[in-house]
């Protein structure tokens, strides 16, 4: 069981191994060629599923294009080169393409409770506490700079510790599960189906992302160049209503969620209900609250040396899309 779950986990989201592609999802069947067309910029199939399982396009007057992408970094790779009219990630993703220069604004935030994201350790480890992390190597997944880092940076500082007293290395999850399955490792920073393998792996919850441990804030994005398209703008302000909507549904209707993300991503039953209880429950405007609590995601990341330059939250959105 736990190698199947494995081996799914491998080929989704940051989570899935999929290439860049377009998919096209007319938002109306009888829509007249000239229709405005959005490339929306996703990762694992993720909002795709889910405004398709919800049916939240129907009646739209634009076109949407899905991209499809296995992480991050390349989805914002695609937008900075204008493959993508929008990006999608958590918080710190997003701080890192704005950091390097990626033309985009936040246009809305998305919210969840963290507690997908956590530091499992193995139950033999001898680690009780954060605070017995001190001189430990710390596994994180996934590369320099994910949330899973952060998470860890940031109970350190509440637990009285700096970054430099652990011993930080990075693994790909699935790789790093490997490690912890074997007792190579015995600390983990990981996220999503990773943690859920994890605890079934011998491993104990030390702390998740919960009670504002991380920001629980994802965000939708968009280029300068969409942006500056006033007919892709409007269409954009009435595609995230729409998602807004289709996420509502994801909460009132979550084993249709699962089913539909084992149909489209062709995950086990277990695997899919991991993924729909992480998914994210509200779309937001961006407001002074959501940019004050992700620029001490910045502040902190770039004191560890991890975010460089810094950002400034607030001068990156774009507060007219989403009122």
């Amino acid at each position: 069981m736990i190698r199947h779950i494995a081996a799914v986990a491998l080929s989704l989201s940051a989570l899935s191994a999929l290439t860049a592609c377009g998919a096209d999802s007319s938002a109306d069947a009888s829509a007249e060629d000239g229709q405005v067309t959005l490339t929306i910029g996703d990762q694992a199939k993720t909002l795709q599923t889910i405004v398709n399982a919800s049916d939240a396009l129907k009646g739209a007057k634009y076109k949407v294009k899905w991209a499809e992408f296995q992480g991050a970094a390349p989805l914002y790779q695609a937008v900075q080169a204008g493959a993508a009219d929008t990006g999608y990630s958590a918080d710190l993703p997003a701080l890192q393409a704005l950091s390097g220069g990626v033309r985009v604004k936040n246009v809305a935030a998305l919210k969840n409770d963290g507690r997908h994201v956590g530091i499992v350790v193995r139950k033999d480890s001898g680690i009780g506490s954060v605070k017995d992390l001190k001189g430990q190597k710390v596994v994180v997944s996934s590369a320099k700079g994910s949330i899973s880092e952060y998470l860890l940076a940031n109970v350190l500082k509440q637990n009285g510790l700096s970054y430099r007293d652990v011993h930080v290395q990075y693994l790909l999850p699935t790789d790093a599960q490997a490690a912890f399955a074997s007792g190579k490792i015995k600390t983990w920073a990981t996220f999503g189906v990773y943690q859920a393998v994890g605890l079934e792996q011998g491993g104990k919850l030390l702390v998740d992302g919960g009670d504002g441990r991380v920001s629980g804030y994802g965000f939708i994005n968009a280029s300068d160049k969409a942006l500056a398209d006033s007919s892709k703008k409007a269409a954009l302000t009435d595609f995230l209503g729409r998602l807004g909507t289709a996420l509502q549904w994801t909460s009132t209707h979550q084993d249709a969620y699962a089913k539909a993300i084992e149909q489209r991503n062709g995950a086990d039953a277990t695997v899919a209900r991991t993924l729909a209880s992480a998914a994210y429950s509200k779309v937001l405007p961006i407001t002074s609250d959501v940019n004050r609590t992700v620029q001490g995601v910045a502040d902190l990341m770039n004191g560890i040396g991890v975010l460089d330059p810094n950002v400034d939250v607030a001068k990156s959105a774009d507060t007219s899309v989403l009122k």
